[in-house]
């Protein structure tokens, strides 16, 4: 059997033909044989198209300045596998990590796990022996069918709800809403995001008698000046410092986080809540790393709505000089309709290819493109390739972008990591 962590990865890779199957009866059966119960005395399951890994981080940095102890589950990783498994505010180790596989692995018999199911039960295993207070789950695709809905969570979390996973979660937003929704669980709170949710989310909630706390509707967000913002329910509110995540979308996501932990009806300082608020960071979101005179900002985006917030954070916070956007996304992604949210904000486009089952080589990529404002991007084999050759073009005051996937912002920061 695999005794390090990265024999672990490359022998879970191959145990199922496919990297996505949906489905919770296998997972199940296998949680069933390991004697999986529950990950903590209170859990949060985190659904949604986007905002999802800051929600959560929001979640598990408020608790912990409670005093909680705290378990968070996210993927994907950017850097190393050990970012998915968060506890007492730690990346777990890969010795732990190591004894979760095998736990699993011992477990399964002839059941084949997908690589995300074997890395949600090893999560749970560990959470398990770890005395949680709280254990905050991120949802890996869709809801209702994904390995994280094994648990039933005192409070369900739909983020937003846009078009993304289009051949696994159907075709509208209406359709999708209808996966994410299924997260929720009968007379438990689920707290909406969207200011104007499908109304496929609302009916799931009405049909089986879950309790939804709806942005706008039942909670209200809105900055004040002077680095403060408010959140506000009826008979309680907060005036808090500003995330440091600098998005606009970061203000929707905190605020869902507070709606999440408000609805477990546990006593929360108000001072909690203004540090744990104000203390988060995540590496990938507007992260900002500079060399010499340029700016580089590495993000995440990887959907049309996710770029849509990238751009409108560019007009905000214009550069001096030119943005010129390393771009990859993975095959399964509508890229040209990414590129299409960030064709203002872009003045050159650098296009890279991505390795792997989902990825595409830069040809093909840049075939996607054509009927794009990237349609005459420079190419490249790699990301690494568009970068070397955006930051080569730059000139002081430009700012480089790079965006399109975790794989993209996970290889520019492993280049920029390397001795210069």
């Amino acid at each position: 059997m695999p005794k390090s962590l990265a024999e672990w990865l490359d022998y879970i890779e191959r145990q199922h033909l496919r990297n996505i199957e949906l489905g919770l009866d296998r997972v199940r059966d296998v949680a069933t044989r390991m004697g999986l119960q529950r990950p903590a005395r209170r859990v949060i399951t985190v659904g949604g198209t986007n905002g999802k890994g800051s929600t959560v981080a929001f979640i598990e940095a408020i608790a912990r300045a409670q005093g909680w102890r705290v378990g968070a589950y996210t993927s994907p990783h950017l850097l190393a596998y050990n970012e998915r498994v968060h506890i007492d505010g730690h990346d777990v180790g890969d010795a732990p990590l190591v004894d979760a596989f095998a736990a699993v692995e011992a477990a399964r018999g002839d059941i084949a796990l997908t690589y995300f199911e074997y890395g949600t039960l090893a999560a749970l295993w560990l959470f398990e022996r770890s005395g949680l207070d709280l254990a905050v789950l991120e949802v890996g695709l869709g809801g209702r069918l994904d390995a994280v809905n094994l648990i039933d969570a005192d409070v369900a979390v739909v983020t937003t709800v846009d078009l993304d996973h289009m051949d696994w979660l159907g075709a509208d937003r209406e359709a999708i809403g209808r996966e994410k929704a299924g997260i929720a669980r009968a007379s438990r709170p689920l707290v909406i995001g969207d200011d104007d949710p499908p109304s496929s989310v609302l009916g799931h909630a009405y049909a089986i008698g879950a309790s939804a706390i709806r942005a706008g509707c039942d909670f209200f967000f809105e900055p004040l000046g002077d680095a403060r913002w408010q959140w506000r329910e009826v008979g309680f509110d907060l005036e808090l410092p500003l995330p440091r995540l600098a998005a606009p979308a970061q203000l929707r996501n905190a605020a869902c986080a507070i709606a999440a932990l408000r609805a477990l009806d546990a006593d929360i300082d108000d001072a909690a809540f203004a540090h744990g608020i104000a203390q988060v960071r995540l590496p990938g979101r507007l992260q900002r790393v500079r060399r010499g005179e340029v700016e580089i900002i590495i993000d995440v985006a990887h959907n049309p709505q996710a770029a849509r917030e990238l751009a409108a954070w560019c007009g905000q916070v214009p550069a001096s000089g030119r943005t010129l956007g390393v771009f990859a996304a993975l095959g399964d992604k509508d890229a040209a309709g990414i590129v299409d949210a960030m064709a203002a904000a872009v003045d050159a486009w650098y296009l890279g290819g991505l390795d792997g089952p989902r990825g595409l080589a830069v040809v093909d990529f840049a075939a996607r493109l054509q009927a794009t404002a990237a349609a005459h991007g420079e190419k490249f084999a790699t990301v690494e390739g568009a970068l070397d050759a955006a930051l080569a073009q730059a000139r002081a005051g430009d700012r480089v972008l790079v965006f399109g996937s975790f794989h993209t912002a996970g290889a520019a920061l492993r280049a920029l990591q390397a001795p210069v």
